[in-house]
């Protein structure tokens, strides 16, 4: 009778597995699974985008190898391809643009976050919003009608006149080129700033203020001096997400560039990028080795991508271990 009872005690309830899987799905284990899943989804996708572009790109790095890195030749007709002239139209347009939209982004952040009266300051930041979600091709017609007609009639004779014996400001101005691109990827890029260190200069404590100004310093000063050091890493990510928009844009740059695969010194002369001339010309790519280039350049912009991300990762670690901290 004793053996049957010692039995009987060790058979589980299935009341007791019901509860253990009650417990198994309320618990953290669902949770921990399911948020596993998603993050590796993430480099999942990663690894297949790179896996298509460099399978796809085969015919062209057999073709040309390293040279297609530093080759300036873009020729569909005799099968000559570079990506050289499509880099440097890349980095010069999004170097423009954050020269533009880093101090008039910074210094408009500031002003809503500290100096501006809180009606104001939401009022405004509720357009930047809406202005980081106009499409891009807007862009690219504000461009044409607008940016396009000043540069060749205000903006670069003025530059011409004032600092013409540079030579990135020689040479025919036709309207369209480096600086035109630049100029409307900063219009593009500066809410992300804006929005992005508002909400970061927002975060910083109070008490880093009153501290400031308790040891005799005007606003201004506190400001400058202890709330923007504070929030400065969180700055630079601001910054970096608007160079990552700037490196990738396509049609606006496309309509104003010029969309001409040449190096040159002026600024004002016709450029090409590598978005843009994937953009115009893949449909266009009849010849296997003209698709694998094109596929290639889009291999580069990866690339590209990834190395200015992972330096600004890298300049906001040597920040925040300089004295920033983190936002």
């Amino acid at each position: 009778m004793n053996s049957q009872a010692s039995a009987a005690a060790h058979v589980p309830s299935p009341w007791t597995a019901r509860a253990a899987l009650r417990k198994f799905l309320d618990g953290d284990a669902v949770a921990h699974i399911v948020t596993l899943i998603f993050a590796a989804s993430i480099i999942l996708i990663t690894s297949l985008l790179v896996y298509q572009l460099w399978i796809n790109s085969v015919a062209s790095r057999k073709e040309f190898g390293w040279s297609f890195w530093i080759s300036r030749a873009w020729d569909p007709v005799f099968e000559h391809f570079g990506a050289l002239p499509f880099i440097y139209g890349t980095v010069v347009t999004s170097v423009i643009a954050l020269t533009i939209a880093l101090p008039l982004g910074l210094a408009a952040a500031i002003f809503l976050s500290e100096l501006a009266p809180r009606t104001v300051s939401n009022t405004i930041s509720f357009l930047i919003d809406l202005l980081a979600a106009v499409p891009s091709v807007i862009y690219g017609v504000l461009g044409i009608f607008v940016v396009v007609p000043l540069m060749r009639t205000v903006i670069g004779p003025a530059l011409k006149g004032t600092l013409g014996f540079l030579p990135i400001f020689q040479g025919p101005n036709y309207g369209v080129g480096f600086l035109t691109a630049g100029i409307v990827l900063a219009i593009m890029v500066v809410p992300f700033i804006i929005s992005v260190s508002r909400e970061v200069l927002l975060t910083v404590p109070r008490e880093q203020r009153e501290a400031a100004m308790a040891l005799g310093a005007t606003r201004w000063e506190a400001t400058w001096h202890a709330v923007v050091p504070w929030a400065r890493s969180g700055i630079m990510g601001s910054v970096f997400l608007a160079l990552a928009r700037a490196v990738g844009e396509t049609m606006a740059v496309t309509m104003v560039i010029g969309n001409d695969p040449k190096i040159a010194a002026s600024l004002f002369a016709p450029g090409y990028s590598i978005a843009a001339v994937i953009a115009n010309e893949f449909t266009e790519a009849t010849g296997k080795v003209y698709l694998s280039a094109l596929i290639e350049l889009g291999l580069v912009l990866f690339l590209l991508t990834f190395i200015l991300n992972g330096l600004a990762r890298l300049l906001i670690l040597a920040t925040e271990r300089g004295g920033g901290h983190p936002a």
